[in-house]
């Protein structure tokens, strides 16, 4: 199934039912007084937040939602039925926003929240309504108000408690493939990974958490180039961001600061986060590489973790470090002073 995390459709509320103009008619009353209902009230859009599905691609082929307008008003005071509400389901992570102002109508991050986006006309009243000292017989009744209409821009954010953040190919899948039970496609060459990919950690008995593991990021893509920067939204969200660097890179610092670089360009909150730094791929390295390595200038200043995916070298560790910092920021919300790493 294809990942579609936006979507633009048009929702039109219910219009309300117009009121009746009636008189009584009865046998003994040819010409009784009015008795014109109200008519009843349009049905309201409603956006529903479903964590059985996970994508917008069902706006792709249904763009327009229209809840069903209220019915006339009856004779005998009668009121005219409602209009059904309509109910638009999305996933959990969604976030609506009105197209043309840009505000933002609904978060909604719980299976089952609800927002009203769109609301139904009221029903116009009837004849009888307008009945005064010296009008006792009116001929008129109100129309029913028009229901709400607009717009909306749907985007899916996923709810992750870290964030992986790395070059093409430097080994994300294959650390989330081994630290949970999502299976991404896994091929040793660039942009292997097209879509996001979610998989829950296992930290211990009460001790889970989410990681989402994004297409990677290149140099310059803040400006388009590459896949990641479609796809960084679904980091906004996240507790704590991972980042993966290939421990053979040829200038580890550098790499480092081109990941960051993407991230503060695509948005300035990102770098807020607390952060984690790990060498990938350490399977390739010697027992004296490795030990030389955690000797550099590098490893101390960032307080680095040099792992495999392959091999689960530092995975143990690494999860229990993440959980720490994934427990205090769900206690703590708020912004933290952030930028030495994590311990």
């Amino acid at each position: 199934m294809n990942f579609i995390d936006t979507a633009t459709i048009y929702i039109k509320a219910g219009d309300g039912g117009p009121g009746q103009i009636s008189f009584r008619r009865e046998k003994y009353v040819p010409k009784g007084g009015p008795d014109g209902g109200n008519g009843g009230d349009g049905g309201s859009v409603i956006v529903e937040a479903d964590q059985h599905l996970g994508t917008l691609l069902d706006f792709t082929y249904k763009r327009k939602y229209t809840a069903e307008n209220g019915d006339r008003g009856g004779k005998s005071n009668c009121t005219g039925k409602s209009g059904n509400d309509i109910v638009i389901r999305v996933p959990v992570g969604t976030v609506v926003r009105q197209r043309e102002t840009g505000d933002t109508l609904a978060d909604l991050t719980s299976h089952g929240q609800r927002a009203v986006v769109a609301r139904g006309g009221m029903g116009g009243r009837g004849n009888s309504e307008f009945v005064t000292s010296v009008n006792q017989a009116p001929r008129h009744a109100d129309p029913g108000i028009p229901g709400e209409e607009c717009y909306l821009e749907l985007e899916l954010k996923l709810l992750a408690d870290v964030g992986l953040v790395g070059f093409p190919n430097v080994g994300k899948s294959t650390l989330i493939s081994r630290i949970s039970a999502a299976k991404p496609k896994i091929a040793d060459y660039p942009f292997t990974t097209l879509v996001p990919n979610l998989g829950v950690v296992r930290a211990g008995e009460g001790r889970n958490f989410t990681v989402a593991d994004i297409p990677g990021l290149i140099e310059g893509a803040h400006e388009g180039r590459g896949l990641g920067i479609q796809f960084l939204r679904h980091i906004e969200r996240t507790a704590v961001l991972l980042f993966l660097v290939d421990v053979q890179s040829a200038d580890l610092d550098t790499d480092l600061n081109v990941l960051r670089r993407e991230l503060g360009s695509y948005s300035p909150q990102l770098l807020d986060k607390p952060w984690l730094i790990c060498l990938s791929k350490a399977d390739v390295l010697s027992t004296e590489e490795i030990e030389e390595l955690n000797k550099s200038p590098f490893v101390i200043q960032n307080k680095a973790r040099i792992i495999s995916a392959v091999s689960g070298m530092g995975l143990p560790e690494l999860i229990e470090a993440l959980w720490v910092y994934v427990k205090a920021n769900r206690m703590n919300p708020e912004p933290r002073e952030t930028g030495t790493g994590l311990d």
